[in-house]
């Protein structure tokens, strides 16, 4: 099966609030991707090799506003995409151009923090707000988060504000996980892991994830996956690749899921 799923890379981390390094990423995701020393199959069998992706490649940003633009001449209407950022503020302008195709989605965020922020340090498109602009915008018709472990007094009234759906990391279970009944747009977050897991994330936020729960959480998707986004993975605090290849291995999972159950066409 060749080009089957559209894949490009965000070099992108302006709006990070803490430490920059995740617009290193997308190429080191790719390189744990063909390191040699994994291979290309999938828990459910599946080989997903290189010539399975239509790979745009990386692009360096000079305005976030071109995020949307380069997104929507990457989206091709019969494959769905795979982000790798960059930090998580690419995911609004990703959302508007999927929203031009598509219309508005449900979301999948699977993330340490709600990025629900109304403006962080005054800048509205923080990597601490997209959800906020996602929401406001009426990009999303359901928006729920798994793994919250970080959620401010101001956050938790904008997600009531939004309806969002939260399951917080002291409470987690996967069968808490609301189910959806309509195709979904996947945002993961690598500091949904706890430390021990992911060290290559700018934000460490023990009491997370494990590896294992987060692809239980992606193989237990029943529905369509428009698009998804690996975002936050930041190369300069990653020890021995750990986090590199975690990333390549949420990469193949997800893949292998849109696979699994894809059938959706733009409206």
């Amino acid at each position: 099966m060749k080009n089957a799923i559209t894949l490009q890379g965000i070099l992108f981390d302006e709006k990070s609030s803490y430490k920059q390094g995740p617009a290193l990423a997308p190429p080191l995701i790719r390189q744990a991707y063909q390191s040699d020393s994994a291979n290309y199959y999938t828990e459910n069998g599946m080989e997903l090799r290189p010539e399975l992706f239509k790979d745009w490649g990386d692009f360096e940003i000079e305005s976030y506003f071109d995020i949307e633009k380069i997104t929507s001449r990457n989206l091709l209407k019969d494959q769905p995409l795979i982000t790798l950022g960059g930090d998580h503020s690419i995911t609004f302008p990703i959302l508007k151009a999927i929203n031009a195709v598509y219309g508005p989605v449900q979301i999948l965020h699977i993330d340490a923090h709600g990025d629900l922020y109304h403006d962080f340090e005054g800048d509205p498109y923080s990597h601490a707000c997209p959800f906020a602009r996602i929401m406001e915008n009426k990009l999303a018709t359901r928006l729920v988060q798994v793994g919250i472990r970080t959620l401010s007094t101001h956050q938790r009234a904008q997600a009531e504000k939004f309806n969002v759906e939260i399951v917080e990391m002291k409470e987690y279970h996967l069968n808490k996980i609301p189910g959806f009944e309509s195709p979904i747009y996947l945002s993961l977050d690598m500091d949904a892991l706890d430390p021990a897991f992911a060290p290559g994330v700018s934000h460490h936020e023990p009491g997370g994830l494990s590896t294992r729960q987060v692809l239980d959480i992606i193989q237990q998707i029943n529905v369509p996956i428009i698009a998804a986004d690996i975002v936050e993975y930041n190369p300069n605090r990653d020890i021995n690749d750990m986090t590199a290849m975690v990333s390549a291995k949420f990469l193949k999972e997800i893949a292998a899921k849109i696979l699994e159950n894809n059938t959706l066409k733009p409206s």
